[in-house]
This record gives structure tokens, C-alpha cells and sequence, in this order.
């Protein structure tokens, strides 16, 4: 591995360009080197090891029973990555991608590291920016005191910090189980796991259960499961969350089995699943389709995780969530099928290569089905149905301003939203409220998801400084990155 501490560092142009240092981009930053092209992996985190595997090489936590041995593997992934020919820019952020006209074929892609930017070449590019915490809009959720279950975990990895006083976990997914185990194991006070995952689901994940008796997740999530029950206080069922408190949270009401009650607490950590993050994609022009079953857009990939725009692949949970290791296995994939694209391998050595993987991606996804059918989000978790409750957090829009304009105003999609409410515009360019705003299109016109779309994204994809951009070489390239 090349370290790169600065933006002048970086080269030209590379054969391939890697986007985010989780599990997927890793191995394919990894595989890519020892197949003999040239890579660079951007992140913009300060060390490898994306959200799953995060400050795996730093973190203050040196019990392993605190964070769990699924999380110190992530340590060989890095390792083997460290000792690859691939150039490495960490608290690197990738805001812009598109052809460059004067090498048809290839990319032009804008960085900025350490607040200077910079525009270069990449004849391929894998995105492997992983996934995301659905969004999960309750009343009260802007109230300081509340945040999510993933950035309480960031907190744990990186600083070895635990929220203080007493604290509630609410939502549904493999994740809560998890949370709740570290959380517990390093000393932090949960009152009570609040679990909304709707008693109907178990009924339509039934004819999932024979692969799921079979795969790798059964024994792992029992064994996270049965442990964080004998410890901690579990309510089922939930059924509405509300968080109330006056300039910063005291309680959390909830609904069960038509019951209300209440919890004094310090934090409430949220959390209901996990979504790919498909910002990247989507700015890149990639096509996208609407999974019923995961409840989410994913990008439409081919057997070898390629996009629907030629040169660009989707590895990891960014094309589909599937955990840390299998995100693992379609990075090395992903980068089987580049090398075989640039004329690294022919496609009889490819397949060779690549066949194990596949089987071991075939067995790490088995059950996986399962998984997304027990823990779907309940529809009023989806769409909040107290008009009242913040869905863009970034320009504080409410449900009740989303359905009044789909129901009144005709809007029928969230880029139409936009010119009205401006959701989608502030600074996290949609990532938080995107979800919420289709679903709530979609519930008010009476359509799907699907059928209401998703917002169209154009770079600059991350925020980015006008100085840096002022302090871009005045090239045609340069300005086409920014106004395309």
C-alpha cells in the first residue's frame, strides 16, 4: 500500500479507482493490485475499515469480547490490503464523476483531501460505498439525546465512548441485537430494547426459513440474540415510538399491543435496518431498481457487479445489502471483472479464478432472504403518520408539508418536491429524507415506490468548498466537473 498524505500525490490517472475502504473496496482494491493494475482506493475516513470494520486498526477498545471476533477480522481485510501495490487516500472525498470527452472510454473524477481539490483520470471505477441507516422519523428524532444506532457505534469504535446514563434502543433489525450486546459488554446503562419489527412479518419470511435453517446466519444471530435477552429488558411488538423532552430528550412513549409506556431516559439510539447508499450511483447515471423485499433502490448490476454504465461496477452493500463478508467476496468480484475488462485476464482465467468466491458468496448469502422479510420496516415506521414529525432534517420539513403538496399541489415524484420544499437540498443531499419522501408520495397518491422514483443527483456529490473549487487548474474538464 502507497499512502497518500496529499493531494499533489496523486497521479494522473490510474487504470482503476476505488470509492470507500469498507469490506468491498478493500478486497477489490486488494485483488485489483495483485492482478497487476494500477489503484487508487479514496475514503474519506481517516483509516481503513468503512462502518462494519471501522478504526479496526486504531480503535482505543482492546477487549475483543466488547466489540466481538466478527469485528477483528476485519483486521486481516485491511491487512492484506496494506500490503497490496494500491495507492491509499484516506480523509479523501470523491464529489464528482463523469466521461472524459478527450479519452472516451474513461472517467474524470473530482478529489478533495485536506481542503484541496483536485480533478483526475481513471479508466475504471469501482464504488463501494456501502450502506446506510434507513432513515427512522419519529416525533421528537431532531431532539438532542436521540441519534442512531450506527453513530452510537462509531462513537464505540473509534473513541471507545459509550452514551451515558440511561439509555433505550428502538427499532427492528440484525443490527439492535448487536448494538445492544457491545453497548452492554462496555458498561453502558440500556433501560430497554424496543423492538418495532411487525409481528406479521414472521408469517411472510416462513418460506424462507429451510435456507436460513442453513446458512451461516442461524447460529450467530441466535447466539446474539439469546444473549442480549437474558441481559437486557425486550419489548415486542412496538407498535409507534415518540420522543419527547423539553430542549433535549427525558422519555420515550411507546404503543404495544394497544398499551402506552413510558421510559426515562438520557439517549435514544434508533435504528431499522440498513439501505444501500446509492447517492454515488445514482449521480454517476447508473440504473436503479426498486426491491420490494429489501424495501429499498439498488443498483442493477450484472454477474460481475458492472453498472448499467460502462466502467463503473457496484461492489459490496452499495449493490444490495448482504453483511461485511460477503461485501468482502463481491469486491474481490467486482475486481476479477475489471482486470478482466482492462485485458488483465482473458475470461476463461477469470471465471477460474473467481469460481470459489462465488460458492463462498453463494453459501455467506444463504438465509439472507429470510432476514429481509422478518425485519422489513413496519409502514408507519416508513411514512410517519403524525403530520407534525421533521422528515428533512436539513431545511425541517414535515410529513404533513410532504402530503400537502403530493395531495393539493399534484407533485407526484421528490425531484418535483424539491422546486416546492427544497427537501433534498440541504447538505446531505438527500440521504436522509430521500426514503421518507418517496414513501410518502407513494402512501398519499396511492402508487408504489417504485412507480414515484427517486431523486436525480448531479454533482458535486459530497459537499465541497467554492475555494476548492476556485483553486482548480481553470481547465474544460474542470468546469464540467462542477456544472455537469
Amino acid at each position: 500500500m502507497t499512502p497518500i498524505a496529499s493531494i499533489e500525490q496523486l497521479a494522473e490517472s490510474y487504470d482503476l479507482l476505488v470509492v470507500g475502504a469498507g469490506p468491498a473496496g478493500l478486497s477489490a482494491a486488494a485483488r485489483a493490485a495483485e492482478l497487476g493494475l494500477a489503484v487508487l482506493l479514496a475514503d474519506e475516513n481517516p483509516a481503513p475499515g468503512g462502518q462494519i470494520y471501522r478504526a479496526v486498526t486504531t480503535t482505543p477498545v482492546k477487549n475483543r469480547a466488547i466489540l466481538g471476533e466478527d469485528y477483528w477480522r476485519g483486521a486481516e481485510i485491511v491487512a492484506r490490503f496494506e500490503r497490496s501495490k494500491a495507492a491509499y487516500a484516506p480523509r479523501c472525498i470523491v464529489w464528482s464523476i463523469g466521461p472524459d470527452e478527450t479519452a472516451p472510454g474513461t472517467f474524470e473524477l473530482g478529489l478533495s483531501l485536506d481542503g484541496k481539490a483536485r480533478i483526475i483520470g481513471a479508466r475504471q471505477v469501482i464504488l463501494a460505498t456501502g450502506a446506510q441507516e434507513r432513515p427512522f422519523p419519529i416525533p421528537g428524532w431532531t431532539l438532542p439525546g436521540v441519534m442512531t444506532a450506527g453513530a452510537a457505534q462509531i462513537a464505540l469504535k473509534s473513541a471507545g465512548a459509550i452514551p451515558s446514563g440511561r439509555t433505550v434502543i428502538a427499532g427492528c433489525g440484525p443490527l439492535l441485537y448487536l448494538l445492544a450486546g457491545q453497548l452492554a459488554a462496555a458498561g453502558c446503562q440500556i433501560a430497554a430494547v424496543l423492538d418495532t419489527t411487525p409481528q406479521a412479518n414472521w408469517s411472510k419470511a416462513l418460506g424462507a426459513i429451510p435456507d436460513f435453517l442453513r446458512s451461516p446466519y442461524l447460529a450467530k444471530g441466535l447466539k446474539l440474540m439469546l444473549a442480549a435477552r437474558r441481559k437486557l429488558r425486550f419489548v415486542s411488538g412496538v407498535t409507534s415510538l415518540t420522543a419527547t423532552g423539553s430542549g433535549k430528550l427525558a422519555t420515550v412513549q411507546f404503543e404495544q399491543n394497544g398499551r402506552t409506556g413510558t421510559i426515562a431516559c438520557d439517549t435514544l439510539l434508533l435504528h431499522q435496518g440498513v439501505i444501500p447508499s446509492v447517492n454515488f450511483s445514482n449521480a454517476a447515471g447508473c440504473a436503479h431498481d426498486f426491491d420490494v423485499e429489501q424495501h429499498a433502490w439498488v443498483p442493477r448490476v450484472d454477474a460481475w457487479f458492472a453498472s448499467s454504465v460502462p466502467g463503473i461496477a457496484i461492489a459490496g452493500d452499495g449493490a444490495g445489502i448482504g453483511g461485511a463478508e460477503s461485501a468482502a467476496l463481491r469486491g474481490e468480484i467486482a475486481a476479477f471483472g475489471t482486470a478482466s475488462r482492462l485485458g488483465k485476464l482473458n475470461e476463461a482465467e477469470r471465471d477460474r479464478q473467481a469460481a470459489p468466491i462465488r460458492a463462498e458468496l453463494d453459501r455467506k448469502l444463504r438465509g439472507r432472504h429470510f432476514l429481509d422479510l422478518l425485519y422489513k420496516p413496519a409502514p408507519q415506521f416508513l411514512a410517519p403518520p403524525k403530520d407534525e414529525t421533521i422528515v428533512c432534517r436539513c431545511e425541517e420539513v414535515t410529513a404533513g408539508q410532504v402530503r400537502d403538496a403530493a395531495r393539493r399541489l399534484g407533485v407526484t415524484g421528490p425531484n418535483q418536491m424539491k422546486a416546492f420544499l427544497r427537501c433534498g437540498m440541504g447538505p446531505c443531499q438527500g440521504r436522509l429524507c430521500g426514503p421518507t419522501v418517496v414513501e410518502l408520495i407513494a402512501e398519499t397518491r396511492g402508487t408504489t415506490p417504485a412507480e414515484t422514483g427517486y431523486y436525480r443527483l448531479r454533482p458535486p456529490i459530497k459537499p465541497v468548498t467554492l475555494a476548492e473549487l476556485a483553486a482548480l487548474p481553470q481547465t474544460e474538464a474542470s468546469v464540467k466537473a462542477v456544472v455537469r
